[in-house]
């Protein structure tokens, strides 16, 4: 069953830019996938139309059986409830402490306190910080910072996980902690999609790999390594 699928989608910019050109792709349910690519292969663009930031110049896009062209924005959010976003430069909110950070993302939609209560606990043990929910931002390593970010995407159980360049900006061990925890989590059963520039990760997963290039697909690999572009 796919839980992402793109059918000749094409991204054109106002500028005139193609960002991404006659894309198709199906993820099924329970895919490790990477998306690899140099700067300007149009990496981002497919994450924000996956999230519908973006709504494509031609073709169809359907996100965990939900048809992203017949979304009305009033709607949008019917669909983002299914998917949790890791990003690059984490996104926590300063002011807030680590249990706070990964309550938000319950409150916003109105999750009734005795459930936040009992699964941001639980949440937090599942990434290793259940000791450091008193702790802000500023108090942490990079690697626990994503490691809350992570928890963030985690807490509303989604189908789906999009991490935009998780560890881009975390040294080597805490890169692997984070990618050993996506690869946990994928293991039960959560569809994880990565897009990362990190090739010592691609290579020694094995995962599946999408390879974009001047916004085309020139390689989809199971079990793939990252392709060095001339």
């Amino acid at each position: 069953m796919s839980v992402i699928k793109m059918e000749n989608v094409t991204m054109k910019y106002p500028t005139g830019t193609v960002a991404l050109k006659d894309i198709n792709i199906e993820i099924e349910k329970g895919e490790f996938v990477f998306v690899v690519g140099s700067t300007g292969s149009g990496k981002t663009t497919f994450l924000e139309l996956l999230l519908r930031e973006l709504v494509p110049t031609k073709g169809r896009i359907e996100v965990a059986g939900i048809d992203l062209a017949r979304l009305k924005k009033n709607r949008i959010h019917k669909v983002r409830r299914k998917i949790g976003v890791v990003f690059q430069n984490f996104r926590l909110l300063k002011d807030r402490t680590v249990y706070e950070n990964v309550a938000f993302a319950q409150r916003v939609i109105e999750t009734p306190s005795r459930y936040i209560k009992r699964q941001v606990p639980a949440v937090l043990a599942l990434v290793g910080l259940e000791d450091k929910y008193k702790s802000y931002p500023r108090q942490l390593s990079g690697g626990e910072q994503q490691r809350v970010a992570l928890a963030r995407a985690l807490v509303n159980k989604p189908e789906i996980i999009l991490a935009d360049e998780p560890t881009g900006n975390l040294d080597p061990k805490h890169s692997w902690d984070v990618m050993n925890l996506l690869d946990e989590i994928n293991s039960k059963g959560t569809t994880v999609v990565v897009v990362t520039h990190n090739k010592e990760i691609v290579n020694v997963m094995k995962k599946r790999v999408i390879t974009l290039k001047k916004g085309v697909i020139v390689s989809d690999v199971q079990k793939g390594g990252y392709i060095d572009e001339d």
